[in-house]
């Protein structure tokens, strides 16, 4: 039961925040709208923005559980636009919020994540230093958070999906060469 009643807070926050934006929603418009009491709202979250964190870490999760490992990144950059696009409005309100680190702290984990298990599984039983690792990551890691905070802050007009393939077309070979050049002998 407890996990239900969570769910539907949940869910009437994101169906309320297609609806209108985030500082035109109140805990009160949640609670009428699932059916429950203030209390019960405030024993889950504490407030909206750790409502707004709960639902965005879960997101997060469900790519990275999805993708345990990942041999091209624009397959887990797609799956982040694709689940973006299913609740486009509810993004765009939390994005252009006061709220907005917490949808960049979510869009900053799953790129860390799948940075880190792509490089895992393109390394296989290469050896290249830590550091030049490092350096590697934090520079895809930048490329993609950039292009999907760009694609956000442009209200999600543009078909990123074409940019992103296009991109992979023209990076190709790119972390291959980046890692020859690192590889220790």
């Amino acid at each position: 039961m407890a996990n239900f009643t969570k769910q539907a807070i949940k869910e009437s926050f994101i169906k309320l925040l297609t609806e209108r934006p985030l500082s035109q929603i109140t805990v009160k418009d949640i609670v009428a709208d699932c059916g429950v009491n203030r209390n019960t709202f405030y024993y889950y979250f504490e407030d909206l923005p750790m409502l707004i964190e709960d639902i965005v870490m879960e997101d997060a999760e469900e790519i990275i559980q999805a993708y345990p490992t990942v041999e091209k990144i624009e397959d887990c950059l797609y799956a982040v636009i694709e689940s973006a696009l299913s609740k486009k409005r509810a993004v765009l309100h939390i994005y252009n919020s006061i709220n907005r680190e917490i949808y960049e702290q979510y869009l900053w984990k799953v790129c860390e994540y799948v940075i880190d298990a792509y490089l895992t599984t393109v390394l296989k039983d290469r050896k290249i230093k830590e550091r030049d690792r490092q350096v590697i990551k934090k520079y895809l890691e930048s490329l993609g958070f950039g292009i999907v905070s760009r694609w956000l802050r442009t209200g999600m007009s543009e078909d990123i999906r074409d940019i992103l393939e296009r991109i992979c077309e023209i990076k190709k070979g790119m972390v291959e060469e980046m890692l020859s050049r690192c590889e220790m002998e």
